[in-house]
């Protein structure tokens, strides 16, 4: 599913000042799997997120998904079908209700016709637990809510790679746990791949997979 070869990247802070943000980072990611990726801040970690995630062009080196180089996807394809992203900070649209920001990945491009459309936020409402919560706005919901309402949107167009950032970094270590319970319980059933990105290093010990990160490289 994904194969990174070489995978480096340099940030220019000023003449004299490059920074290596990734540095000859390799892995490869079975489709099916889960994965941690660990690290203090500024290993990496989000820099190697935004790559993977399509936000991010600038690099050197080989990132490889379904057997095709990123670079030649369409990246609107890519992130509207292949992969999709769970942020910290939820980036939920005020003025829109929770079913509202669910179906927002849905609102460009021909997809499903409405029948499934529906059947797939219904669904999706019920195993995030908002169904009774539809129709609040994002200020009448607490963070561990803005969070589920996050995954929600992010699995709406059946993504293969899901990608969490810091998934809980917002939320009280139960709030927190209950969230990772979710994302692992949606990934057996969507048969997603799934790699959460995290400096908690609670979340990675429940994980066989791991990935360390340390000044850009993968820590053996």
């Amino acid at each position: 599913m994904i194969k990174i070869q070489n995978l480096t990247k340099k940030y220019i802070r000023g003449k004299k000042n490059i920074v290596d943000a990734l540095a000859g980072f390799d892995c490869k990611i079975k489709e099916g799997e889960v994965w941690a990726v660990i690290g203090p801040s500024g290993s990496g970690k989000s820099t190697l997120l935004n790559i993977l995630g399509g936000l991010d062009k600038d690099y050197s080196g080989k990132v490889i998904i379904n057997n095709k180089d990123l670079k030649k996807y369409d990246l609107n394809y890519y992130r509207r079908h292949v992969v999709s992203t769970i942020f910290q900070q939820f980036y939920l649209i005020p003025s829109l209700t929770v079913e509202e920001n669910i179906k927002l990945p849905i609102i460009f491009g021909k997809q499903k016709n409405k029948e499934e459309l529906n059947e797939r936020l219904e669904y999706l409402l019920r195993k995030v637990g908002l169904t009774k919560r539809r129709k609040h706005r994002p200020n009448e919901l607490s963070g561990g809510e803005a969070q589920r309402v996050a995954i929600a949107r992010a699995l709406m167009t059946n993504p293969r790679i899901i990608l969490a950032d810091e998934p809980t970094g917002n939320l009280d270590s139960k709030t927190g746990k209950q969230i990772v319970d979710l994302l692992l319980e949606l990934h057996k059933e969507e048969k997603t791949t799934l790699i959460i990105v995290t400096h908690d290093l609670s979340i990675g010990k429940h994980l066989n997979n791991k990935i360390e990160l340390l000044d850009g490289k993968r820590k053996k």
